[in-house]
């Protein structure tokens, strides 16, 4: 059965709101778009304050908005703001503002779901998967900043942040009062001065071929290209009408693109980023698929809903960011590996008492994996520093509260008796909170499986028994320390589910 969807990107300096028909054989089709360009970034970046006059003229926008979503008859939609919501001093007094006066409930995005239903929505509507295959960097301009994401033989090998945001520069320059010759020489600096870092200390070995762009003024690009169906144009393509743009002034450029010629002034910071990272990476090709944050919205939704089956595996893009995560701070080994597997193995075997999701268990995997990377700073405190290191991380795909609750669930997991004091502090909704609590006493009981590196388990089996979880593990050693030490990693585990874990060992494979 068909069905009318709208998302709504409130941007850092536009307004954008995009009407889906879901179902069918096309799955997810675009029928409509408007645009209105605000750039409330202007103000956020600079003063950390939405003005009185563009507080007015966004809620008027999103009336307009309404109105339209009403002469659709659509009931369903989802509005996100982005990084000029984001970095506004008083967030929830504006967003409480704008439902009270135009009926959008709109939420803020992290950074690192942002850029995720972006990535997603380039995935399920591109031919992704064969670019990826190859060395790739998926990069999202934004008004705010910009994700560069970098692909090896089809795994996520990295991704970083990089404060290089098209409105962000524009409104850094602009304070400076350039005149317009000298605009592309100080964009082209401070773009150098960042990418540098990113080139010494993310991109490695990696063999760059390919650049996916998302970004908002691609399409205007492409638009030079019209007998060109497949969205791709060679480097040297895309550096000739760059290098010619560079030369003229911004009524020529709008006059060129087919944009507002007030855009012309963030086209330039978005070209020279593009021409920098191909420059440091040394890529071939071009892929601009020309979606937007509307079209990941829209793209999520419909995959949630059943609307759409991806072919792509999405979970495996954020247990790789993870685990890049974990290799960066020296923890990825055997005995991460131990664990992983021992808690995914009592979290499947106890479904039925903790009534807990796929997208949980996603948590539990990810807290297995980044368990010990505060040892690589401190071996002291490392529940602390494994709690600030996973706090302050891009683990692309995951919310901002589902990061919260991975970072407590590992600090958890490491004193004698875990503190729910700490869980209050996390100001998580009840059920987010009784769930992390769940997880932590099953990560709690698999750390007692995973104390030594050198000790060789061949395999682990977790079985329910009436008031016992009875757990198997065929090793080589005795493991006389992990039986010696078990019971002080399964109080919580009693609290939390009223069954006792039960750790047998046993030489040889298990049947």
């Amino acid at each position: 059965m068909k069905k009318l969807f709208s998302a709504i990107d409130v941007g850092s300096y536009e307004l954008c709101m995009k009407v889906f028909e879901l179902g069918g054989k096309n799955g997810i089709k675009e029928i409509d778009c408007v645009r209105h360009r605000i750039d409330i970034g202007n103000d956020t970046f600079h003063t950390g304050m939405i003005s009185h006059g563009k507080m007015n003229e966004l809620c008027e926008i999103l009336k307009g908005f309404r109105k339209i979503m009403e002469g659709y008859r659509i009931t369903d939609y989802l509005a996100f703001g982005t990084s000029a919501m984001r970095e506004t001093v008083n967030t929830s007094v504006v967003l409480d503002q704008i439902e009270r006066r135009t009926g959008i409930h709109v939420e803020v995005l992290s950074n690192s779901e942002q850029r995720f239903l972006e990535y997603k929505g380039a995935a399920l509507m591109s031919d992704f998967d064969h670019y990826v295959e190859q060395g790739t960097a998926f990069v999202d301009i934004g008004g705010g900043s910009t994700q560069v994401t970098l692909f090896n033989k089809g795994h996520l090998a990295t991704t970083v942040n990089l404060h290089l945001g098209t409105l962000r520069i524009r409104t850094k320059l602009h304070e400076m009062e350039p005149v317009y010759s000298d605009f592309v020489m100080l964009i082209s600096e401070i773009v150098n001065n960042e990418l540098d870092y990113f080139k010494s200390l993310y991109l490695g070995d990696i063999k760059i071929d390919n650049i996916i762009i998302i970004d908002d003024y691609m399409p205007a690009i492409m638009s030079q290209f019209k007998e060109r169906d497949d969205h791709h144009i060679t480097v040297r393509e895309y550096k000739d009408i760059m290098r010619a743009a560079a030369l003229t002034s911004p009524y020529q450029i709008a006059g060129r693109f087919g944009i507002p010629e007030e855009n012309a002034s963030l086209l330039l910071p978005s070209a020279i980023i593009v021409d920098r990272l191909i420059d440091i990476m040394q890529a071939r090709n071009l892929y601009l698929p020309g979606v937007s944050l509307s079209d990941g919205i829209a793209c999520n939704y419909a995959d949630v809903k059943g609307y759409i089956r991806p072919t792509h595996n999405f979970n495996d893009d954020i247990i790789s960011s993870a685990n890049t995560i974990a290799r960066r701070y020296g923890s990825f080994d055997m005995l991460t590996g131990k664990m992983v597997y021992a808690a995914l193995a009592i979290f499947d075997a106890t479904v039925r008492l903790h009534g807990m999701n796929a997208r949980d268990r996603l948590l539990l995997h990810i807290s297995a994996m980044l368990r010990n990377v505060g040892k690589y700073v401190s071996l002291s405190v490392p529940a602390e520093m494994s709690y600030a290191i996973i706090k302050d991380s891009e683990i692309i795909g995951i919310s901002h509260k589902e990061r919260k609750m991975v970072a407590a669930i590992v600090q958890n997991s490491y004193p004698n008796n875990i503190s729910y004091e700490k869980f209050e502090k996390l100001k998580l909704a009840e059920e987010d909170r009784i769930k992390t609590t769940k997880l932590t006493a099953i990560l709690r009981v698999a750390t007692g499986l995973a104390r030594n590196t050198q000790k060789t388990v061949e395999s682990i089996s977790v079985q329910l028994k009436d008031k016992e979880l009875v757990i198997r593990v065929s090793a080589k050693d005795k493991m006389l320390l992990e039986k010696g030490l078990f019971r002080e990693r399964t109080d919580t585990f009693e609290e939390v589910f009223g069954i006792t874990p039960v750790l047998k060992v046993m030489k040889g494979n298990l049947k």
